[in-house]
């Protein structure tokens, strides 16, 4: 359950919260950093729209789409995958079998949508 007016779970103090939107931002900034990098040599460019919720990472017809709620994260591609991930409070992603850390994962979606 989400609070009203915040985004953090029952179970989560303000500064776990805060660490998450921090983490968040991060996120956003890491997505930027690593499409810009790959939309180099074949002058290309995506776009990142960040919101509180959401990050919207768009590339021609191909586009990702995270979703936040605390901790955790829903992320939808195009095609209609989905897959569920969450937040460390060590700065990594976990997913159902695996955790690695933000700036690999952020590098992998970039590279996948920039191909």
């Amino acid at each position: 359950m989400v609070l009203a007016n915040d985004l953090r779970t029952e179970d989560e103090s303000p500064a776990t919260a805060q660490l998450y939107i921090e983490l968040w931002v991060s996120l956003a900034s890491l997505l930027r950093s690593y499409t810009a990098a790959h939309g180099l040599n074949g002058n290309k460019q995506a776009t990142v729209e960040l919101g509180e919720e959401k990050i919207v990472v768009r590339h021609a017809d191909d586009w990702l789409e995270l979703n936040r709620n605390g901790a955790e994260i829903t992320w939808t591609r195009e095609d209609g995958t989905t897959g569920t991930l969450s937040f460390t409070q060590h700065g990594r992603l976990r997913g159902e079998t695996d955790e690695e850390e933000m700036d690999m994962a952020a590098e992998r979606w970039a590279r996948e949508l920039m191909l």
